[in-house]
């Protein structure tokens, strides 16, 4: 089921949406504040516009002005959060006058004096980026996902997002040392050691905090789409099925998208209207 809803009246009592898959018209956080009931959600994935960008579309938001903007925004998303739930948050650094600005720094310092725990960073390896040179750097081929929790105890499936071992396990699993079965310190004494024979048997292991992802090549008539598949790793990784996913800068819709494909239930948020009937249109053809 799906439902849209434009927010008029911003005083109603918040109640949470009987369909499945929700879409908001307005401003996030007056939905959030007067139309998403406090800890509903189990997962907040979002990517808002960076700091003075898509001014044609979201207005632009200056560097300097970007926690002050951020931080009622973040406190209303931890108001929706469930405990145990988490908050993924897609953003990145711009250069402003030859350096990088410290928003983003600035605005985790922020969110932690509101109680939140800036728990994990992920890297999104966009690896398909295109060479490029400026004066002083080179093109972007990365951004962060932030991991914010509100306590130290939360859903988290690592299992669901294991990976293949590889080749390399037959290879060198083969024939294994005395060394290999117990476990070996480095030799630059840095307090690291490992068990190699620890990955016998193993078909699968866990990855690591860096995603290797290509960006959104094909249009979804949004001016920033991220690839379908950011937003469903995060999902697998902090939710069941029959969760609440929420994304409060929803855009052309993809973390719903990736949300029902995956059983979960979602909120969408977008202050475009035209935005919204995208979503709405891509939700109902899944």
């Amino acid at each position: 089921m799906l439902e849209f809803q434009n927010i008029v009246d911003a005083e109603a009592k918040p109640v949470m949406p009987e369909s499945h898959h929700s879409v908001f018209s307005g401003d996030c956080l007056d939905v959030l504040n007067h139309k998403i009931p406090a800890q509903s959600v189990d997962l907040v994935f979002t990517s808002p516009p960076y700091a003075d960008q898509r001014k044609s579309t979201y207005g632009g938001i200056h560097p300097d002005n970007y926690v002050t903007w951020f931080l009622p925004r973040a406190e209303a998303i931890k108001r929706a959060l469930k405990p145990s739930g988490s908050f993924v948050l897609n953003i990145k650094e711009k250069a402003l006058k030859g350096e990088r600005h410290p928003y983003v720094l600035n605005l985790i310092l922020g969110m932690k004096e509101q109680g939140w725990l800036w728990t994990e960073e992920y890297i999104w390896h966009k690896k398909n980026s295109y060479p490029g040179k400026w004066p002083n750097r080179f093109r972007d081929s990365w951004e962060r996902l932030l991991h914010f929790t509100k306590s130290r105890k939360f859903k988290m499936n690592q299992e669901a997002v294991m990976i293949p071992t590889g080749d390399w396990a037959e290879r060198r699993l083969r024939n294994l040392s005395e060394t290999d079965k117990t476990r070996d310190l480095s030799k630059s004494k840095n307090g690291f050691g490992k068990r190699v024979s620890n990955w016998v048997g193993r078909d699968f292991v866990y990855p690591t905090n860096v995603l290797h992802l290509a960006t959104e090549c094909s249009y979804k008539r949004h001016p920033a789409t991220f690839p379908i598949q950011l937003p469903s790793w995060f999902i697998e990784l902090f939710t069941d099925p029959g969760d609440m996913v929420l994304d409060p800068y929803a855009g052309s819709g993809t973390t719903s998208v990736a949300a029902k494909r995956l059983n979960r239930n979602s909120l969408a948020i977008e202050i475009q209207k035209d935005f919204c009937a995208i979503i709405k249109e891509r939700l109902s053809h899944e």
